[in-house]
């Protein structure tokens, strides 16, 4: 028999140890950005009354009862001061659902909240949740948009993997309870990666979306989508129009789709968005920024070429290896840009940056000239730049 007392301690103090674990900043990097050395979130930071049963009497040996595979593609929000993520946790049951982790700094200390988001069913019960965007609209509600999945009813007997994707929608005040409205309906068979404009457009709610025909495969849809809807208690959209699509050997190429909200700037809104290609080795994703138009949020005004987030090192390893995945970023009081990333469908990292300087790299940055001959020429035109500042 163990000693039940000793093995809960053990377990506290190194949860305790792991939740009080601070982050610092890698050297150096690359101006744009800065990484840290430690994830904020992993699978062990999942609370310990979620996964133990700490009743002797019915958990003698203290096993882990409900097991934890993954914490990752966080929505964010600054909300009474504190950094919240409201966090993808898949169980071991290959289930994901949601919880709400705050950080007092947004770099590290993220604990969740007590229990995790009781999600409300519509009338067709999701059989998975998951990469809820937070969004705070101008009407004043905060709404979370995330994918819903369910079994395809075509599918064959012989197929449990044919699934059905769809935009869910839910509402808050307090992000304790929340309100489930049905889901979007638009001209797409299927629907991934849906963001809700924070403010309206022409007195409309303005949705972003990445239509597909298939659930993993873009087919022949693909691109970022933008549409909208009069209503938000029944959206609708009846027309998608492409605002940036995908593009023959970029990093955007098999398929691309939409982060977090845009922050508006002065110079137009700024996106961060995620780009698909196939390797080898598989998909390969990674994230990108671009800017729109102010106030024609379809017309791409800048957009710097290839990526700007990739997997390094020990972020290429987990669940779905050589991924990033951003759904969540935070625009604090003064400027500093907070991107909530995750690694492989694995754990949940931070990069900071600033508002000045994500625009300045967004606007100063080449564009992609969509040819390895204009790459080329566009390092020549920097190194002859800097030989005549030298020079002089």
């Amino acid at each position: 028999m163990i000693d039940f007392e000793k093995r809960k301690k053990q377990l506290q103090a190194e949860f305790n140890k792991l939740t009080c674990l601070g982050n610092i900043k890698e050297p150096l990097g690359n101006g744009i950005y800065s990484r840290y050395q430690n994830p904020v979130l992993t699978a062990a930071h999942a609370p310990l009354n979620w996964r133990y049963d700490f009743d002797p009497q019915t958990n003698p040996y203290l096993l882990e009862r409900i097991g934890i595979n993954a914490t990752f593609n966080a929505g964010a929000i600054k909300f009474e001061g504190k950094y919240i993520l409201l966090v993808r946790v898949e169980g071991a049951d290959r289930k994901s659902f949601f919880a709400v982790a705050q950080s007092d700094n947004g770099i590290d200390g993220f604990t969740f909240w007590d229990s995790p988001v009781v999600l409300p069913e519509t009338s067709e019960p999701d059989t998975n949740v998951y990469d809820m965007r937070l969004v705070s609209h101008q009407d004043g509600w905060i709404y979370g948009l995330f994918c819903t999945e369910r079994k395809d009813p075509h599918a064959p007997a012989h197929d449990q993997s044919m699934a059905v994707a769809q935009c869910g929608i839910v509402r808050t005040k307090d992000l304790l309870q929340w309100e489930r409205l049905p889901d979007l309906k638009t001209p797409s068979p299927q629907q991934r990666n849906v963001v809700l404009h924070p403010e309206f457009v022409n007195g409309q709610y303005a949705f972003y979306t990445r239509p597909q025909d298939g659930f993993i495969e873009s087919g022949t849809g693909g691109g970022i989508g933008f549409g909208l809807s009069k209503s938000i208690e029944n959206a609708v959209i009846d027309k998608e129009v492409i605002v940036d699509n995908k593009q023959y050997h970029t990093v955007y190429e098999a398929k691309n789709g939409m982060g977090p909200e845009p922050l508006k700037t002065e110079h137009g809104w700024l996106f961060l968005a995620h780009g698909v290609r196939n390797t080898a080795a598989g998909l390969r994703y990674v994230l990108y920024l671009f800017m729109t138009d102010l106030d024609d949020l379809t017309k791409v005004i800048y957009k710097p070429a290839g990526y700007f987030i990739a997997p390094e090192q020990t972020e290429r390893i987990g669940d779905v290896s050589n991924v990033v995945f951003s759904n969540g970023w935070i625009l604090d009081e003064d400027g500093t840009v907070f991107i909530y990333y995750a690694s492989s469908d694995t754990r949940m990292h931070v990069a900071t940056s600033s508002l000045p300087i994500l625009l300045d790299y967004v606007m100063n940055t080449p564009s992609d000239g969509l040819r390895s001959a204009a790459s080329v020429e566009t390092i020549l035109e920097m190194v002859e730049k800097n030989r005549m500042v030298s020079v002089h």
